[in-house]
């Protein structure tokens, strides 16, 4: 079955070129026209995409081969994309940059995965006809990446976009869309690991609607509209929820997941994992609750625990509420900052914070980045989440380190064959019921993750149930 499914993606020739202001501009505008919008990120990124769920008011869906495969990208966006809904799909980094000099899981391969137009984001500062040179290179290095037209940034007045637009429709055929000037004091601040989150921004409205009139002002949408209307028919199988992992859940188990604006870095797709196997998910504020709720699991994500590491430490009603979980047994997965929060300590800028305590590490921050890229990890040792010999593609992008451990009350799940980990070897640390570690896995990648989750969480609900039954029956005598 063909159905059409509006879509295009918009890519640049580097990273910090403006993709993410400009695809915020266009979701903006296409929602003020009152068309529906479907927004996807390319690559493993948390924060652009918060910020295009916020601008489509709804969640924002990641597309990555590495972390996902082909079969499972194609799955995902045939699921999400709706009929007639718009899908603007946000690459990463340069339109042919993958991990290889060949471009393997680029925004360009993705592109040619999809089927979907492609429209080129040049920063235009310091060149003239030079940016045309650059559009050209792209149009021949694969002709079967379809690019349908430019937009140009960072324009330096009318002249010098005019020069520019001149450049690059005559010498390569292309359209350009949208000539974007040099716009200081935009509301979307960088920090260290991209953009402030929009849970933590000052005026998220505002900066929306200043990414709104960008568009207005300076974009052709109804070009831009045409475009994604022109994309070939997208063919539709049958892709049904996944079923329960574990059979008469009645009633469901809960999941608790940590979310607030410490720990905030959750693929969408991970938490619609969970549900479709038949959990119920519970969302919990590290920095606002005092207490865990009844939960017969827990995850939490990455997020920037160094930036609300106050707040984290002052809830001590909460942290110690966590530990006692963690020590009665509580099935607990845990992610880069979820993992420095389940340590003793977090020493942000020569300050030492308390955190929970589940396990017996200090952590630091440091300046420079400790960890970046992709991963990949091989269980060799057994933990309560993964089987020995499961082989685990994740990312992970992390200035925290481990400051000292006491190794003897815990010990490592995998190996590192690619990326960094705990030390360049090792990976995933264990304790009791916990895995914990500095990798991030997407769960259409990983399908062994959300079966794992559910069945530890069941397997937890009814040893407690099997205890509190011996306890009233010791009682009656």
């Amino acid at each position: 079955m063909n159905q059409q499914r509006p879509r295009f993606i918009m890519a640049a020739l580097r990273g910090g070129a403006g993709k993410t202001t400009l695809s915020l501009a266009v979701t903006v505008a296409l929602r003020r026209q009152g068309l529906m919008v479907t927004p996807f990120k390319k690559g493993p990124d948390y924060i652009d995409a918060a910020w295009l769920g916020r601008a489509a008011s709804g969640p924002c869906y990641n597309l990555d081969t590495y972390l996902m495969g082909a079969r499972q990208v194609v799955r995902s966006f045939s699921r999400h994309a709706a009929e007639g809904t718009f899908s603007l799909i946000e690459g990463n980094r340069g339109l042919f940059d993958g991990v290889n000099a060949a471009g393997e899981f680029s925004t360009a391969e993705l592109a040619k995965l999809l089927y979907a137009p492609v429209i080129l984001i040049v920063d235009c500062d310091k060149v003239t006809r030079t940016a045309a040179a650059m559009v050209l290179g792209c149009l021949h290095l694969d002709p079967a990446v379809d690019i349908r037209g430019v937009i140009l940034s960072r324009v330096n007045g009318k002249r010098h976009a005019s020069v520019i637009r001149r450049a690059v429709e005559e010498s390569t055929g292309l359209p350009v869309y949208g000539t974007v000037p040099r716009l200081p004091d935009l509301p979307f601040v960088q920090r260290h690991l991209g953009l402030i989150p929009p849970a933590e921004h000052a005026d998220v409205q505002q900066a929306l609607d200043t990414a709104g009139a960008i568009a207005r002002d300076y974009l052709d949408i109804p070009s831009l509209v045409k475009i994604a209307r022109s994309a070939p028919p997208w063919k539709v199988g049958a892709f049904p929820k996944a079923a329960p992992s574990v059979r008469d859940m009645d009633p469901p188990v809960t999941i608790g997941v940590i979310s607030d604006a410490a720990f905030q870095f959750y693929y969408a797709e991970n938490i619609e994992a969970l549900a479709d196997r038949g959990a119920r998910v519970v969302r919990i504020s590290a920095l606002d609750d005092e207490e865990l709720p009844p939960v017969d699991a827990l995850y939490i994500g990455g997020g920037f625990p160094e930036t609300h590491a106050g707040r984290l430490a002052a809830n001590e009603p909460f942290r110690l509420c966590l530990k006692q979980a963690a020590e009665a047994g509580l099935p607990i997965y845990a992610e880069c900052g979820g993992f420095l929060y389940l340590g003793e300590s977090l020493t942000v800028g020569g300050k030492r914070y308390p955190m929970t305590g589940a396990l017996p590490v200090a952590f630091g921050m440091e300046a420079k980045p400790q960890g970046h890229g992709y991963t990949t990890l091989a269980a060799d040792a057994e933990n309560p989440f993964f089987p020995v010999g499961t082989t685990i593609n994740g990312h992970e992008f992390r200035y925290g380190r481990i400051l000292s451990r006491r190794q003897e009350e815990t010990h490592t799940a995998f190996r590192v064959l690619k990326g960094t980990g705990l030390d360049g070897q090792r990976e995933g640390l264990c304790r009791k019921n916990i895995l914990a570690g500095f990798t991030h896995v997407h769960a259409l990648g990983t399908p062994e993750w959300a079966k794992a989750m559910i069945a530890k969480a069941f397997q937890y609900r009814e040893e407690k149930r099997n205890e509190e039954c011996t306890i009233n029956i010791m009682r009656r005598f």
